[in-house]
């Protein structure tokens, strides 16, 4: 998108100039952009993967604790990674899968809405199966994803204070 803005500012330029060096000018800092915007930081899958697996288990912890309002929150973290996924990662053929993950997150949001702890429990199984049968059909089914057994952090209390 930047590309193309770049790019419609120089043609514009380039059209109401008529100067060679202008132009000269205007494409060396077009480039350099450009070099720029393809040197910037992208995430890799591992990192995104690794943010969901501890929101995975934080949502765990925070539904298994009745906080309802931080299994939202968590639960919408995941979907936002997914997203982010499926934007910064289109060159992995493993994100052509992912879609797999949407119906196992509906079902954890409508049990997260109802406060329904027994529908949580069955959402969060399926979510974890569904994360390991998308490993599966990736080749990665060396990555086993479980219901956590401990906290995923220290340093946060899963109770509700509201």
């Amino acid at each position: 998108m930047k590309t193309i803005l770049i790019l419609g500012v120089f043609f514009m330029l380039a059209a109401c100039g008529g100067s060679t060096n202008n132009t000269d000018q205007l494409q060396a800092q077009v480039d350099s952009l450009q070099k720029k915007l393809n040197d910037t930081y992208k995430p890799g899958l591992g990192e995104f993967m690794l943010g969901i697996q501890l929101h995975h288990a934080k949502l765990w912890f925070a539904g298994t604790n009745k906080n309802w309002k931080l299994a939202d929150f968590e639960v919408h973290e995941i979907g936002e990674s997914l997203d982010d996924i499926k934007k910064y990662c289109t060159d992995r053929p493993e994100v052509k899968s992912i879609g797999m993950i949407d119906p196992a997150l509906s079902s954890i949001n409508t049990a997260i809405q109802q406060k329904d702890m027994q529908l949580f429990k069955n959402g969060f199984i399926d979510l974890t199966n569904n994360c390991n049968n998308c490993h599966k059909t990736v080749n990665h089914e060396f990555n086993v994803i479980t219901i956590p057994t401990s906290l995923p952090v220290v340093n946060q209390d899963f109770k509700p204070h509201y």
